[in-house]
């Protein structure tokens, strides 16, 4: 795939975040409010994997407008947040001043973050939906080493890849296969619709999406030159994925049928060498 028809993918993508800004900040799932009132916006599984962030500097990828990158702020981070859509940093920026929480917020593409922050970070941080935007996790997990002081720590928690092959038509009662578990280059695009965040949402802009399997995730990271401190998988996710999952008491979704069978996430903790 040539340059320019990537440059296309990734416009899509950023126009596409610019617009679910607005929709995302007034969705109940979002509830900005409750963050105001001082909701964290972390799983217990992020910040007990991570461990203690007090006076640690710590980076967030893909940080969206911002809720979880504040919450580490609010125990004890020194952070900031990057994003390639204008938009919801631009709302980042405003929440934290809302809020009186000390920032930095960045606005660009991951792969060009080298060009436009300096420094070392204790902590990389990323979670739930990245990888589905980075057409390559080679360059993903350099800009990881890249920002990362010897010794620093990378985590990430996200949806596991192979949730990401299930259909999720709301028809589907079991689960069928429907998208590719391996990565290509070329992307999956999805045309104009809802939000996860608010299904009903008028949304104009298409999506272009890319697959990778668990050995891209941990290869990527190793070639970059970070020790895997551990690979953990979790037979539930944050939201309603998919027609064959249920919510339990803990406000996270299962396999109904199987509650403990299918691995929905997974989490990944490593060491810069």
């Amino acid at each position: 795939m040539g340059t320019a028809e990537m440059d296309e993918h990734l416009k899509a993508n950023r126009e596409l975040w610019d617009e679910l800004t607005a929709i995302h900040a007034a969705s109940e799932y979002y509830d900005v409010d409750g963050f105001k009132a001082g909701r964290c916006t972390l799983w217990p599984v992020e910040i007990e994997e991570v461990g203690d962030v007090a006076g640690k500097s710590l980076l967030h990828l893909q940080c969206h407008f911002g809720m979880d990158t504040l919450s580490w702020a609010r125990l004890g981070a020194n952070v900031t947040g990057v994003d390639f859509s204008s938009k919801a940093i631009e709302l980042a920026r405003s929440l934290a001043a809302e809020v009186g929480i000390a920032a930095e917020f960045v606005c660009c593409n991951i792969y060009d973050l080298p060009e436009h922050l300096d420094g070392e970070f204790d902590i990389v941080f990323t979670s739930e939906g990245a990888m589905a935007w980075l057409p390559d996790l080679t360059r993903w997990a350099e800009v990881i080493a890249h920002f990362l002081r010897p010794g620093g720590v990378f985590y990430i928690f996200e949806f596991h890849p192979i949730a990401g092959v299930f259909d999720d038509s709301w028809e589907v009662a079991e689960p069928r296969l429907r998208y590719p578990y391996f990565h290509s280059d070329e992307p999956i695009v999805f045309e104009p619709s809802g939000s996860y965040a608010d299904p009903d949402a008028g949304v104009h802009a298409r999506s272009c999406e890319w697959s990778h399997s668990m050995a891209d995730i941990v290869n990527g990271l190793i070639g970059a030159g970070l020790r895997i401190e551990f690979l953990h998988e979790f037979p539930f996710t944050t939201f309603h994925s998919h027609p064959f999952v249920a919510r339990g008491a803990d406000g996270l979704w299962r396999y109904e049928a199987g509650p403990d069978q299918l691995p929905l996430m997974f989490s990944i903790r490593a060491v810069k060498q």
